[in-house]
């Protein structure tokens, strides 16, 4: 009403009123009526802002990569930049008067993309791919001391690169040239471990054999010494029999000189025997049958004495005409005979 408005504005933006030229109030989150027609209102954002950026450079070695990042700002000096920048407020001080204010980021993404420029222009691709750390040191440092920047007032809080990819032909070419080592690698790997594997088997082998050479080694050993033990269990064996064979010679001549004086002495009794039997026979040869007879009877048994008798009867049977032999004689005779 009568040009008479109410501003007010944010802790984050710094407000400048100008009247016919000159400033009359400034100052962050200001809150005052003022005369429309005569005010003219500079509203500068001072909290920080995140530009976004992406754009295409070209590496050292003529490929092209593409930088993905973001950048983040804040106005230090908002007089400066109201200097340098139209951000009047429009009549109704609700919008900008122009669009001065939008191309601020676009300035200091700019600034960024020169920078970023000369740095992967001495890189080749290989090294421009995995250089973002060394970028964003580079580039923060060069913002940090850009004139550009300086005189907007603007004060660089940070600086980051998401990636740097190359065109996907040539990360296609990346990509095979890589899997191509990796594959080589991985064949490399296989056949170290088949190498391993069969120098691993070679010495398993190897300790088998020497193992083995052992065990026969130990195995002739035992044989050796019980061929040892054998040939002196044999020598002793030789040697008793050698004794045993002396001690038999030696019974056996014993035996033999005792055979011999068996003899010698078997033939000394019967020489004695036949000359008793001999001087007998003489002594008997001048006697008489009969007288020799009866002495030979003397000591017989009855029995005896009737068979003798019963022979004389029988030497005498052509001068005897009959002989009676009653029964209970013979029965006699065969129960003593019993």
């Amino acid at each position: 009403m009568f040009g008479i408005r109410f501003i007010k504005v944010q802790p984050t933006t710094y407000l400048i009123q100008y009247r016919n030229g000159r400033a009359v109030r400034e100052g962050a989150g200001l809150a005052f009526f003022c005369y429309a027609p005569t005010a003219s209102l500079v509203a500068v954002p001072i909290a920080s802002t995140d530009a976004p950026f992406i754009f295409e450079e070209v590496t050292a070695d003529f490929q092209t990569v593409t930088i993905q990042g973001q950048v983040t700002y804040r106005v230090a000096d908002a007089k400066k930049l109201a200097a340098l920048m139209n951000f009047t407020l429009d009549a109704r001080g609700q919008n900008y008067a122009s669009d001065e204010p939008q191309k601020l980021p676009q300035r200091v993404i700019n600034t960024v993309n020169v920078l970023a420029r000369g740095e992967l222009q001495r890189l080749p691709l290989r090294e421009a791919i995995r250089a973002s750390d060394a970028l964003v040191q580079a580039v923060r440092k060069g913002l940090v001391e850009s004139p550009d920047v300086a005189q907007l007032g603007l004060e660089i809080l940070g600086l980051s690169i998401l990636a740097i990819k190359p065109t996907p032909e040539t990360a296609r070419a990346l990509e095979a040239e890589t899997r191509e080592q990796l594959l080589k690698e991985a064949d490399e790997a296989i056949c170290a471990r088949r190498n391993s594997a069969v120098e691993q088997e070679r010495a398993i082998k190897e300790n088998e054999l020497n193992t083995e050479i052992a065990v026969e080694q130990k195995k002739r050993q035992i044989r050796e010494a019980q061929m040892d033990a054998e040939r002196a269990v044999q020598e002793k064996r030789h040697q008793l029999e050698e004794s045993d064979m002396t001690a038999k010679v030696g019974l056996e001549d014993q035996r033999k000189q005792l055979v011999a004086l068996s003899a010698q002495n078997a033939k000394a009794e019967a020489d004695a025997r036949a000359y008793g039997i001999s001087t007998t026979m003489q002594a008997l040869s001048a006697v008489d049958a009969r007288v020799v007879q009866a002495l030979a009877s003397v000591g017989m048994k009855p029995e005896q004495l009737i068979a003798v008798a019963f022979q004389e009867l029988a030497g005498k049977a052509e001068k005897i005409g009959q002989l009676n032999i009653s029964p209970d004689l013979l029965r006699e005779l065969l129960q003593n005979r019993k």
